[in-house]
């Protein structure tokens, strides 16, 4: 499966990752699933969401209802943007990014619920 996100998206994402910083930061993405590609379109602050160092969560029995949620981003402040364990079993979606230093697109990967990496292509 292949990840297409936005330059404006991802800056986004960044940008919040690099105000966050040393703590993890957590977010939602909506977009749409065509074939073998996931497309995001957006990113959503979950409700009640938490990072901290080491961590970042929300409940997801606060979600609505909403088909169009593709997954998670989150940031790792030691730069290591590989899942752990933790991220892993707390998966939410069909993919998880993890984005870390030096919050300029360069350290940002996407994985499945199996953990295995997909292609993240920036567009636009």
């Amino acid at each position: 499966m292949k990840v297409r996100v936005p330059a404006a998206v991802l800056e986004g994402i960044m940008e919040l990752a690099r105000g966050a910083h040393p703590r993890e930061m957590i977010m939602l993405l909506r977009g749409e699933r065509r074939g073998d590609s996931v497309t995001v379109t957006e990113t959503l602050f979950p409700p009640l969401g938490l990072g901290g160092r080491g961590f970042a969560t929300f409940p997801v029995h606060m979600l609505p209802i909403d088909f169009t949620i593709v997954g998670t981003v989150h940031s790792h402040p030691s730069g290591n943007v590989s899942p752990s364990t933790g991220d892993l079993h707390n998966f939410y979606g069909r993919l998880m990014m993890i984005v870390g230093p030096p919050f300029d697109g360069s350290a940002v990967a996407a994985y499945d619920k199996q953990g295995n990496r997909l292609d993240v292509e920036v567009v636009g």
